[in-house]
């Protein structure tokens, strides 16, 4: 009998063996021209992204300008100790948290809703051209939609040209702190609501018609087929979407542009996030050991939020990041 088992599990290897994967250097040889396309985005990656990450030595040395990249000498913990008793740093860091989750509440189930009406446009030229149009403000730069922001909101522009219209008197959109966040908010949803439906647009492109035709034969309803066959097959998409955007909720990098173009320093009170703090500390005042250690911190904590969104995720849908 034991020798029958070795027989039995020499067979099953040799079967796994042939109907295995290739080797990857074999892989490699055979698709060498497809693995071509890579070489350019992995040097952009090493160049750009993991190099780089060496000068984060910088936060726990003292830089000066000329006595070498990673610093003069040994300092420890002590911007990390700075910048924890600096009041600025908290408001920039609470700042942060406000705009990006207020932003990922509204952003996040209005990018989902508006794929599902989307998806539900039979005409085939209006849903082009009303995908066209909600994807192109995606593509402008930022500094053209930052100055068409001021426009519209300037004292002699066209809001409060319709305030003053009906009575009203005249707001400083852009100098009163209260109003950022409505600002940044809406100029956010505006440009990138379209932008945010494609991966959602591919995902239910790849339900099988056979479900939502059995659903039908069985008396599901329009609503009750999206409830019940379009979500729950989107689910991972939606699940790893959520993490991605749980994962920056300290970060500010996407951020920095529109802020840097919009604040100014009567909005610094809602307005500043971390990395135009980060910014000011470090290009404007030239303490980079300082801005460093800030910026370390912020990745550290968007870790370890990516991490445990994805154990929670895991455990209550069964779907994660990894």
């Amino acid at each position: 009998m034991h020798k029958k088992e070795e027989i039995y599990l020499a067979k099953t290897k040799v079967k796994a063996s042939k109907n295995g994967q290739m080797p990857l250097g074999k892989h490699i040889a055979k698709n060498w021209r497809l693995y071509m396309f890579l070489v350019i985005p992995i040097i952009y990656y090493l160049v750009f992204r993991y190099i780089p990450m060496f000068g984060n030595v910088i936060a726990f040395r003292k830089y000066r300008a000329g006595g070498g990249i990673f610093g003069v000498e040994w300092s420890g913990f002590k911007y990390f100790r700075q910048f924890i008793r600096d009041q600025m740093f908290w408001r920039a860091f609470a700042n942060t948290l406000r705009l990006n989750i207020i932003y990922l509440l509204f952003r996040f189930p209005l990018t989902l809703i508006f794929a599902l009406l989307l998806n539900e446009i039979k005409n085939i030229h209006w849903k082009k051209f009303v995908q066209t149009v909600s994807y192109l403000p995606h593509f402008i730069s930022m500094v053209i939609i930052a100055g068409m922001i001021r426009e519209m909101l300037s004292t002699n522009g066209p809001i409060n040209g319709f305030l003053v219209a009906h009575g009203h008197e005249a707001i400083s959109f852009m100098a009163l702190p209260e109003w950022f966040t409505t600002i940044f908010v809406g100029s956010g949803l505006w440009q990138g609501l379209g932008w945010g439906t494609i991966l959602y647009l591919a995902a239910i492109a790849g339900i099988s018609p056979d479900l939502y035709e059995a659903a039908e034969i069985d008396g599901a309803n329009h609503f009750q087929r999206v409830w019940n066959i379009t979500i729950p097959c989107i689910l991972p998409t939606i699940t790893t979407l959520l993490i991605l955007d749980i994962g920056g909720l300290v970060g500010s990098g996407g951020a920095f542009e529109k802020v840097f173009l919009l604040y100014n320093p009567m909005t610094y009170e809602k307005a500043d996030i971390i990395s135009t703090y980060v910014y000011r500390m470090g290009i404007g005042s030239g303490n980079y050991s300082y801005a460093t250690a800030v910026g370390l911190f912020e990745g550290l904590i968007n870790l370890v939020l990516l991490t445990l969104a994805n154990i929670v995720s895991k455990k209550t849908t069964e779907s994660g990041l990894f």
